[in-house]
């Protein structure tokens, strides 16, 4: 008896060593060990998978390039065009009263009756003509001094030569003998792009870089030209309406009569000049800024999420290709076609009824008015279609500013005018 009890005392210790009281994996609350189901249906592995949209968000973060380079600004290059052409307009309008007091003078001590009234406009620039003449002709008797030993074949041909450019010098009307000029210091320019030696400087400071932060260059590359049919179109245009322009400005002096003579009006078209090429050069500048650039950032960073992205795969090669393509580039401007435009507006506007001549076939004549619409309608086209052969932008400000000019241009010149002879007057 003793010994039975003993064997299950024995008995119940052994099982509760083999089976210790504990839960089963079955038996677990379901808020330790959740529940899963056998089977789950298709709908829900669809769910888990990420869409293409997921996959972009979850991509590598791309660095924007707005926040790699800086913004380029035009508040310099505004302040520089609306300083530069005060000054430009400052300096035209004490030339003009310099020469024309100098004339005034000059033709009150020749004859006393100009002691009665001052000297007109047209007869002011008689005189010049007449003394520019009696220059010319000592200058061709220099020149026979000078050729007096060379043999008389080819003394005659170059006196000839010599006589022919200047009786055209002499003859051609004020403001083409100015356009003259200017074309001469755009062929020097011209000349210096041609040494190798030379082009980083050219590059750097006779060409406008919008992105380059500097203001100088709107007015120096306005006078360069890389390319000898840029300089030649550029020269005939401005010969032509130059001279046409420099006429309106005259024009419209006289209707001033005596309380505003005028010896020329050189110094008035140089002055316009100059100010409608910074104008068309801030004009690009600004596209280039605020249109192009923002642009330009767009299309990289576009094109760098899309490289970056898993989803990549996904798309088919052909909008890769189109998605991805590098962007246009920035490129800087040079030239005077700006200036040049706002001379020809000047001309069309200011004589409406007349006529010029294509320089391509069919070589016809047109109206004025209707070739520079036509200009004017083929910038736009370009601006829209994306054409980089020309600075279209550039050309419209050029535009826009010989129509804003024709209507108040004539006003702010007699102002800058009779500034300065308030200024200057003795009473003051």
């Amino acid at each position: 008896m003793f010994r039975t009890t003993n064997i299950l005392k024995t008995s119940r210790c052994l099982r509760s060593c083999i089976h210790p009281s504990s839960r089963s994996f079955v038996h677990s609350l379901p808020r330790n060990f959740p529940r899963i189901g056998r089977f789950t249906s298709e709908k829900s592995f669809q769910s888990i998978l990420p869409t293409f949209r997921d996959q972009v968000v979850r991509s590598t973060e791309v660095e924007s390039f707005s926040s790699r380079f800086p913004r380029p600004t035009i508040r310099n290059q505004v302040l520089f065009f609306i300083g530069g052409s005060l000054l430009v307009y400052s300096i035209a309008a004490s030339q003009t009263e310099i020469d024309t007091e100098y004339w005034s003078k000059r033709l009150v001590s020749v004859s006393h009756r100009w002691t009665l009234r001052p000297p007109a406009t047209e007869e002011m620039r008689k005189a010049q003509y007449l003394e520019l003449g009696k220059y010319l002709q000592t200058q061709v008797n220099q020149l026979k001094d000078t050729l007096a030993e060379w043999p008389l074949a080819l003394r005659n041909l170059v006196l000839s030569v010599y006589v022919q450019a200047a009786q055209s010098y002499l003859d051609a009307p004020e403001g083409r003998r100015l356009c003259w000029l200017i074309c001469g210091v755009n062929t020097a320019i011209y000349l210096v792009w041609k040494i190798p030696r030379l082009a980083p400087f050219m590059t750097r400071s006779f060409t406008h870089h919008p992105l380059s932060g500097r203001s100088y260059t709107l007015l120096t590359s306005m006078f360069s030209h890389k390319s000898f049919i840029h300089l030649l179109a550029n020269s005939m245009a401005l010969a032509s309406f130059g001279s046409a322009a420099t006429h309106y400005f005259t024009l419209e002096q006289l209707k001033h009569g005596e309380q505003q003579q005028e010896a020329t009006a050189k110094w008035h078209f140089l002055a316009f000049f100059i100010s409608a090429g910074l104008f068309s050069g801030l004009v690009s500048h600004v596209a280039a800024c605020k249109v192009l650039f923002p642009r330009l950032v767009n299309q990289f960073t576009a094109a760098a999420v899309i490289k970056n992205s898993p989803a990549a795969a996904a798309i088919s090669s052909t909008a890769a290709k189109v998605t991805t393509a590098a962007p246009q580039e920035i490129l800087p401007s040079l030239g005077a076609s700006g200036a040049i435009y706002a001379a020809v507006t000047v001309s069309a506007l200011a004589f409406p009824d007349a006529q010029v001549s294509l320089i391509f076939p069919p070589f016809v004549s047109i109206p004025i008015q209707t070739g520079v619409g036509g200009l004017v309608m083929l910038d736009m086209i370009g601006i829209v279609r994306g054409w980089r052969m020309f600075d279209h932008y550039a050309h419209l400000g050029g535009a826009a500013f010989g129509a804003i000019y024709y209507m108040y241009g004539p006003q702010w010149w007699a102002f800058m005018r009779s500034e300065y002879q308030q200024l200057h007057s003795p009473a003051s």
